[in-house]
């Protein structure tokens, strides 16, 4: 089948340009911090020792506050949205800190400015995490699109380029008596007019992007205690963001690349300097500067729109593959190109230095929106906050990595600032990092990359079901209702059952894993049998390969199959169930579509006048759904019986409707019930104790009749259902005791269901399409 095509959503550019100024002042604050910290060490006497520190303690400040506020920021309920007020606040503590942090005086000694640095440093980074969280979340919010995504950040990273070639121009101002008398001078007045501005710039998303209330959103409360227990919350987000293997390369490709480079990216000074023009920075004049901004100008003039255009062209995994290689090329030639006597010539190196940073963020903040959606697909929630924070803490704490090993590198090949003339080998030592270091991280990341798979096509697959989900979500009923205080209150709990239920809880999951493939090896009564493949849905021809494929794998482990309908392919289920010698339930689906009706019960009737059906059923669910009236159903049923005489006849739907509807109880010749524990929120531990319950209810409205099962299971991944957690192991447990209490009461029941189906999502959400078994894939699930 063709594959389905995102609609693109265009982001008015306004709104990408206030994003922009956002980015701009993102990277203006670290890029404007790299240059002043060069004073730490060449002017006010800090050792390797400290600069490492100082660098190192901050950020890891900040990657451990990010997961932290973005717990906060995805759970704000508020009428501004959840993201807009801690962009301002951030920006005004970020500016006000970074002000006063760099008010640091020569004539202190270098233990109190350490200490004072150090001090303001971490308010800085409060601030930074504050606004830079809810801020980068606000850019994956603004486009579901594919490629409009890639445009966002194409353009925010065309504007934050902008600090790369302003920031380096503060080493000439700094360095130039005409300007300032000392570099501490200087720091001390550009940290105010930096402070100001580019606060104020960090406001502009915050103020001129549109937010969305979320005052009646059903989110975590931000209370004290829940903020402390959002701890927990984020172990499992990056658990869970870590259990997504694309996400997981993005990180790790991201951490190699950036880190690698940030470690050795301050050296471009000390080199430049030291090594161009024999330790004279006044003499360096223009040329120190110039290798940052020259390479900020070829990012936002030539590479940012070659990977922009690659992107649409190529993809985005091979724009990033083919952007890290042209990288190598440029790291490895400034080992040739800087050449004392001759500064111009590394400038001929930038065009391919400036592949690596410049097309990193373009693409990967891009694909961590792609990733996003794929999250929600799997656990039906939207978490860029907690995501953004995760990728953030990565380069975060890769980047306190870095500044640390910064200090470690400088002191070990010898470099010293203060020193008039450096010691023999500190130089090339630092020339030996300063190309090999990034070589090394491009290298890892491209291995890494090698084979991500998120493709425009699967992306625009994913968009299309959250689409549909979000459309259907409101329209659609919940598929069960509670009933914990009505029904099954009548019933009592069997102290047998409750003794099975507690000695499989006490199961280790070595043992629990054994224990469930002896349950299902030794064979279920009968499973419900899941024919469509991944990229199918309801209305999509079958064919009899597929089904045949999917019968063998089910075949051993059970006795029976449940099918559902009887047109577009689903007619060969039966018959190919036959061939391998299983019984079958054949179902006809019926709603209020009484054309389509007819044709469900005539290829029933035809279905088993073949003698292909041990059991008919017309309709399924279809009071829950209120599609058709009691009557209507009897209708049905009765029409059924006459053309099929001998052969059982009968209807499915939750046990409380059939206890409700005794005039469908009457009409059927085998009572067949849905019975889901999940469905009704209950914790996995004591939800066969309810499934008991459930089957005593049907059975004192099923007189003499037999009860069978229809279907009962329990979801791998999803959404809870109020105490209900979906996981593999639940389902390990509940599938054990379903098969031990069955076995024991000699009830017949039906498992739901065989394998993952992806279409489900649109209409249970994320839960209803992980019920199977096996996956979409035909692998089960437990290995």
């Amino acid at each position: 089948m063709s594959q389905p095509k995102a609609l693109k959503k265009k982001v008015p550019y306004r709104h990408k340009i206030a994003f922009g100024m956002g980015m701009l002042a993102n990277q203006m604050f670290p890029a404007t911090l790299g240059i002043f910290m060069v004073v730490l060490v060449q002017n006010l006497g800090f050792p390797g020792w400290m600069w490492g520190i100082v660098y190192f303690l901050p950020r890891v400040l900040d990657a451990v506050t990010d997961p932290i506020m973005g717990f906060i920021s995805d759970n704000t309920r508020s009428r501004w949205g959840r993201r807009k007020q801690y962009v301002i606040t951030g920006a005004v503590i970020m500016g006000v800190a970074f002000t006063i942090m760099w008010q640091l005086y020569a004539e202190n000694t270098v233990n109190y400015n350490f200490g004072y640095f150090l001090f303001w440093s971490f308010a800085f980074y409060i601030g930074l995490t504050i606004f830079s969280v809810p801020y980068v979340a606000i850019g994956y919010e603004m486009s579901d699109d594919f490629h409009e995504r890639t445009e966002i950040m194409a353009i925010a990273q065309w504007i934050g380029q902008w600090a790369w070639v302003i920031a380096p121009w503060f080493w000439v101002i700094m360095y130039d008596p005409e300007w300032f008398p000392t570099a501490e001078v200087a720091t001390r007045e550009l940290a105010i007019w930096v402070g100001v501005v580019f606060a104020l710039c960090a406001m502009i998303p915050g103020l001129f992007i549109p937010g969305r209330s979320t005052v009646n959103e059903d989110y975590e409360p931000l209370t004290l205690k829940n903020v402390g227990r959002s701890l927990k919350e984020i172990l499992r987000g990056f658990k869970e963001a870590f259990s997504s293997v694309p996400f997981r390369k993005l990180c790790i490709s991201t951490f190699f690349i950036f880190n690698a480079f940030n470690t050795v990216a301050g050296f471009s000074f000390f080199i430049i300097v030291w090594y161009l023009f024999g330790g004279n920075a006044g003499e360096a004049g223009i040329w120190t500067p110039l290798f940052g901004s020259a390479g900020a100008l070829v990012t936002t003039f030539l590479v940012i729109p070659i990977v922009a255009r690659m992107s649409k062209k190529l993809g985005k995994k091979n724009a990033f593959m083919i952007s890290q290689t042209i990288s190598l090329f440029g790291y490895a030639s400034l080992w040739f190109l800087f050449v004392p006597g001759k500064p111009w010539l590394f400038l001929l190196a930038l065009p391919f230095h400036s592949f690596g940073i410049g097309s990193l963020f373009v693409l990967m903040m891009s694909m961590t929106a792609d990733v996003i959606d794929l999250d929600e697909l799997k656990y039906g929630k939207r978490r860029e906050g907690i995501f953004g924070a995760i990728y953030w803490y990565m380069v975060k704490f890769g980047f306190a990595i870095a500044g640390g090993l910064s200090g470690v590198i400088l002191t070990v090949v010898g470099f010293d600032g203060n020193l008039d003339v450096q010691p023999e080998g500190a130089i090339t030592g630092l020339r030996l990092f300063f190309s090999g270091l990034p070589m090394f991280g491009t290298m890892v990341a491209l291995w890494v990359m090698r084979d991500y798979d998120v493709t425009e096509e699967k992306a625009n697959e994913v968009r299309e079901i959250l689409d549909a989900r979000k459309a259907e979500k409101e329209a659609a009923p919940a598929p069960y209702f509670y009933q914990k205080d009505m029904l099954l209150s009548m019933t009592s709990v069997d102290p047998e059952v409750e003794a099975i239920s507690a000695e499989i809880n006490k199961l280790s999951m070595r043992k629990l894993k054994s224990s469930f493939k002896e349950s299902l090896n030794s064979g279920i009564h009968g499973i419900c049998f899941s024919p469509y493949l991944e990229g199918q849905s309801l209305g999509d021809q079958l064919s009899r390969e597929q089904i045949e494929k999917r019968m063998k794998v089910v075949a051993p482990h059970t006795s029976w199959v449940r099918s559902f309908s009887c047109t577009d392919g689903n007619e060969y289920i039966p018959e190919v169930a036959k061939k391998m010698g299983l019984k079958t339930i054949v179902g006809a689906w019926i709603d209020n579509n009484l054309e389509a009706n007819e044709t469900e019960i005539q290829n029933l009737i035809k279905i088993a006048k073949a003698g292909h059906a041990d059991i008919v059923t017309v309709g399924n669910e279809c009071l829950l759904r209120e599609e058709l009236s009691e009557d209507e159903i009897v209708g049905y049923i009765k029409k059924v019986k006459e053309a099929l005489p001998g052969v059982k006849v009968s209807y499915v739907d939750t046990y409380y409707q059939l206890h409700k509807s005794p005039k469908v109880i009457e009409a059927c010749d085998v009572i067949l019930a849905n019975c889901y524990p999940f469905w009704e929120g209950y914790d996995s531990d004591h939800s066969s104790m309810y499934l008991t319950k459930m089957y005593d209810v049907i059975k004192e409205v099923a007189g003499n009749k037999k009860v069978i099962i229809a279907e009962t299971g329990w979801p791998t991944y999803g959404k809870n259902v109020d105490q209900a957690e979906p996981s593999i192991e639940n389902m390990m447990k509940y599938f054990i005791r379903l098969k031990k209490w069955s076995e024991k009461e000699e009830v017949e029941v039906f498992y739901f269901s065989s394998f993952d189906e992806s279409w489900k999502a649109r209409h249970e959400g994320d839960v209803g399409a992980r019920w199977g078994l096996w996956n979409k894939n035909e692998q089960l699930k437990v290995n």
